[in-house]
């Protein structure tokens, strides 16, 4: 789609969904990724934390009588979207805050924070982004999170066409015009990806 070699591109993956993560990929190689141990460092996800202060874990631990099973419990399946707006469905929260619920608000405000924090660290790892790359389901489908991100991240050459980020569907450019850096929805084929390195395992042995 960007008329250029793998080898010669800088991009950002961004796969939000009700699982999040970013990576950035150079020469066709993954040199980051906002995961960490576990899925649940990096950004704010539907019911997963995120990155937290390590310090907040052991103080949660000492003060309020949590075992270290419901403190995992928390951080995976009540934190993030569901634990700042009430639901961990992006669609929900859109509609809430849209009707001026200040927790889906606040929620929604975390959320686009971490995102473009975590974006601009990708690019900084890279020394430059060429492409910022949507998927998953909250990437492919949501046009009002695809603005809002692009919206705070002009300062990386990212503008995004309002009509072209409203319409279509499937593999597309969202590019405003005169932009410096290439905007892409692309679907996400993990089943495709699977099939590849099952394939890779199968003819190595």
């Amino acid at each position: 789609m960007l008329e250029r070699p793998p080898g010669d591109l800088r991009l950002v993956s961004c796969h939000l969904g009700a699982g999040a993560s970013l990576c950035a990929i150079a020469d066709g190689r993954s040199v980051d990724t906002t995961m960490g141990f576990t899925p649940l460092e990096g950004l704010v996800m539907a019911t997963r934390s995120g990155n937290v202060d390590p310090g907040l874990l052991l103080w949660l631990l000492e003060h309020t009588g949590m075992t270290e099973g419901e403190l995992a419990s928390a951080l995976e399946h009540d934190s993030g979207l569901k634990g700042l707006a009430g639901s961990g469905d992006m669609r929900v929260v859109l509609a809430r805050a849209g009707d001026g619920d200040a927790a889906s608000t606040l929620a929604l405000e975390v959320w686009e924070h971490r995102l473009r924090g975590l974006i601009a660290g990708m690019a900084a790892a890279l020394g430059g982004v060429d492409a910022l790359v949507f998927t998953g389901g909250i990437g492919e489908r949501s046009a009002p999170i695809r603005a809002r991100a692009a919206r705070g991240l002009g300062f990386l050459g990212v503008a995004i066409n309002a009509e072209r980020n409203q319409t279509g569907d499937g593999d597309r450019e969202l590019t405003a015009d005169g932009a410096m850096t290439r905007t892409l929805v692309i679907q996400a084929r993990e089943d495709l990806e699977i099939a590849r390195q099952t394939r890779t395992v199968l003819a190595s042995g």
